[in-house]
């Protein structure tokens, strides 16, 4: 059986407003410990999801040939970026 990792997290003002609303009869949520696992729960695919954009982002470049990319000096970025500033 698993051990209890219970936690113990204290809301007031908007932030408990906000929890009541979302909680009870009325809300979408019985109880506040079932909407705190669907905000992590949505924290950890929203993660993910940012992660896998950035892999897709960057793989065109992990695969391409070394002949495809073009040797810059440190003191070439900074005078490209200086001037991108003015």
């Amino acid at each position: 059986m698993a051990a209890d990792n219970s936690i113990h997290v204290r809301v007031g003002g908007q932030l408990h407003a906000h929890l009541q609303q979302q909680i009870g009869e009325n809300g979408l949520y019985e109880n506040a410990s079932e909407y705190i696992r669907a905000l992590i729960r949505r924290d950890l695919q929203t993660r993910n999801e940012a992660w896998d954009w950035l892999k897709r982002q960057l793989e065109p470049g992990l695969r391409a040939d070394e002949s495809e990319f073009k040797a810059v000096s440190a003191q070439d970025v900074i005078q490209r970026n200086q001037s991108r500033s003015l």
